[in-house]
Formats: structure tokens, sequence, C-alpha cells
């Protein structure tokens, strides 16, 4: 079925239920995995009281990395991790799969409708719109 598997995360509490389903259907079949984390660039994160540099969003992403790469370790799948900084994290997230091969996207998605989507996006959807590899959304 699928051999390598590539999982999207931010890190946060919903992205690791996506992480965790996710290694999960690599360990039953025996799948590689490619855990990806795609960041902004700073002058592209608005709101923020305090300027957030390069080097924290690397060490960041190298932490959420980390902590797939632990799980996956738990479980017996191989994992490798990709760190990305972009300004479109859906089309990042595309391109890696496509890059290293990957047959199947897994990723968590908040599940939000309407105009509350329009507003705030879902990389989910993006994603979904954007590629022709089978994507598993969790939520």
């Amino acid at each position: 079925m699928y051999k390598h598997i590539l999982i999207a995360t931010d890190g946060s509490e919903l992205a690791d239920k996506g992480v965790d389903s996710g290694l999960a259907l690599a360990a039953a079949l025996h799948a590689n995995v490619t855990a990806v984390t795609a960041t902004r660039p700073p002058l592209e994160l608005a709101g923020d009281v305090d300027p957030i540099d390069r080097a924290t969003l690397d060490e960041n992403a190298t932490e959420i990395l980390s902590a797939v790469a632990a799980k996956a370790f738990a479980l017996g799948v191989s994992c490798a991790g990709v760190k990305i900084s972009t300004a479109n994290p859906a089309e990042a997230i595309i391109d890696t799969a496509m890059v290293r091969g990957c047959d199947l996207i897994v990723m968590a998605s908040h599940g939000r409708r309407g105009l509350q989507r329009m507003i705030l996006g879902s990389q989910a959807s993006k994603v979904l719109l954007g590629t022709t590899l089978p994507v598993l959304v969790i939520r």
C-alpha cells in the first residue's frame, strides 16, 4: 500500500494528532516517514509583539521535528525531518512530498467552515486542492 508517508506538522496539539495517526499508520504498513514543518519567514509574521528571528524559528522547527523523530523511533519507524521557511506552507508540503517520493500526505485540520475558513485559511484544504497524492486529514 503506502511505502513513504509525509507527515506535516506545526508542533501544535492538533498537529500532534496527525503525527500520531501518521506514525501509527506507517508502523502498521512498515512505511518510511518524512516529517515536515513549514514556518513563515519572520517578515511575514504579523501581530507579534516581540520580533521573531530566523534562529528562533529554526530552533522551534528543530524541536518539533525532534519530537516527531522520538515518537517514530519508539514505534520502530524510519523518519527523516525537513524544515522549510516559506510564505506558502501548503505548496512546500506538496513540493516536499513530490521531491521525496512520498505516496501519502498526512496532516491535521481544524475543520473550520464558512467565513472562519475564508479568513483564517486552511493549509489542509490548499494541500488537498494542490496535489494529486492521496491526503489523510485528521481532525
